[in-house]
């Protein structure tokens, strides 16, 4: 890559997201997008492949319609920095996850291409920068993914000290528990913020079990004149039950039926 440093006016060195995308604009067809913010635009890009050197690969959760979406985002090293962020359950991230797998040498650069499917899919393909040749994978919808992306990860030099088959349990446990107890999503994210963390998967599951318990008491804080029945009940109906093998979702469940029903009578 070219280190020359050129002095002058110049754009700040901001990333290029590229976003994955089977449509059309003004009568022009694209597989992939840059979208501009200040302007609220889509701009087609019309090539369909990008040469760079893959220098990380990272899981980010993205709200969406106030939800939390997984996606993967690839970081590749180009004449600039380009993003390509894509769900983590599309083609693309599969395919492109499949063939990068088969990589054992991240030092040469590869080429990134998108190619149309049937119903609006676009899958990845990936080639040898140098020699032009398909890094060719068979495909699986049943491959371990999580497994997959530590493996890459760790060669980029990236690695987490957990799977993300692990790691994003985490994520997915707070998000369906968050979504049970209708708890805002702003009040996670401060709260991640003064563990110095952008997601669960980021804490220990101590800290993990901490969250919870926070949203939780905070459902119950209006639904019992008791606040020490709330904690004690939550013990034992919750944090017992799970740690005996119980469904936490299906306890925390009960636990809110059994808070509420006391209410009730007490009413």
């Amino acid at each position: 890559m070219n280190t020359e440093i050129k002095l002058g006016l110049c754009n700040p060195p901001e990333p290029i997201y590229l976003y994955i995308k089977n449509g059309e604009v003004s009568g022009e067809s694209f597989l992939w997008y840059h979208y501009n913010i200040e302007q609220d635009r889509t701009i087609p890009v019309q090539q369909p492949g990008l040469t760079g050197y893959l220098s990380e690969l990272r899981l980010t959760a993205k709200e969406y319609k106030g939800k939390d979406n997984m996606k993967l985002d690839i970081v590749v090293a180009a004449d600039e920095i380009y993003i390509i962020r894509t769900g983590i359950e599309t083609n693309f991230a599969k395919t492109f996850l499949l063939s990068a797998s088969l990589i054992q040498d991240f030092s040469k650069p590869l080429i990134l291409a998108v190619t149309s499917g049937e119903e609006n899919t676009v899958f990845c393909r990936l080639y040898d920068a140098a020699t032009k040749v398909r890094i060719r994978a068979e495909w699986n919808p049943n491959a371990d993914w999580g497994a997959i992306i530590h493996g890459i990860q760790t060669l980029l030099g990236g690695a987490r000290t957990q799977p993300p088959s692990i790691i994003d349990s985490q994520d997915l446990r707070v998000r369906k528990i968050r979504t049970l107890l209708d708890y805002p999503l702003d009040l996670v994210k401060e709260w991640l913020q003064f563990q110095d963390a952008t997601s669960p998967s980021q804490l220990h599951i101590s800290k993990v079990d901490e969250l919870v318990k926070t949203m939780c008491f905070a459902w119950a804080a209006n639904k019992t004149e008791h606040p020490n029945h709330a904690e004690s009940s939550y013990q034992k109906q919750v944090v017992e039950a799970v740690a005996q093998g119980a469904d936490e979702l299906a306890a925390i469940s009960a636990w809110m039926e059994q808070i509420q029903g006391a209410k009730s009578e007490a009413a």
